[in-house]
């Protein structure tokens, strides 16, 4: 069953998992306006186990991170928009900058990561067994999508 969960019941929930011998993979990111790059990561990621925990930035976090003009979407509808995905079996939202302490409390088997990341940057890769870095798909951002946008439609592209 695909859930939205808070961290308490998110934490419970991988225990569960774990002692049934589940293998349990964990990303994170802003996923603000989904792409091919990120459905690609999902895909593999799930390919590396049972279940797959995706976590992402609350509002607040993605704006100190990306910047004011942002999220574009907000996390109720990013969340609900990742769990119509099928790999998605989980969706955490975490306030923090990075996931550190919420890979403290859920201790995943697998970390996955986008392969802009070096391994000694991957933040949490001490709570898991195995982190694994995905190759980044050339052209395949949200930053990409929004200057397409902004170079097709200007700044005031008109509602339809």
């Amino acid at each position: 069953m695909k859930k939205a969960l808070t961290w308490q019941k998110m934490q419970k929930e991988v225990k569960r998992l774990q002692k049934n011998g589940k293998k349990v993979v964990f990303t994170n990111g802003c996923f603000d306006l989904l792409h091919l790059g990120h459905t690609s990561l999902f895909e593999k990621a799930k390919s590396m186990g049972d279940i797959l925990i995706v976590a992402i930035n609350s509002d607040k976090s993605l704006r100190c991170l990306k910047g004011p003009k942002r999220p574009l979407v907000g996390e109720k509808d990013r969340a609900k928009l990742l769990l119509t995905l099928k790999p998605v079996d989980y969706v955490v939202v975490f306030g923090q900058q990075t996931p550190y302490e919420l890979l403290k409390k859920l201790c995943p088997d697998i970390l996955v990561k986008g392969g802009d990341y070096k391994l000694s940057e991957i933040v949490g890769r001490e709570f898991v067994k195995k982190v694994y870095r995905f190759p980044f798909i050339k052209g395949k951002s949200t930053t990409n999508l929004i200057n397409t946008i902004l170079e097709r439609y200007g700044k005031a592209a008109k509602p339809l």
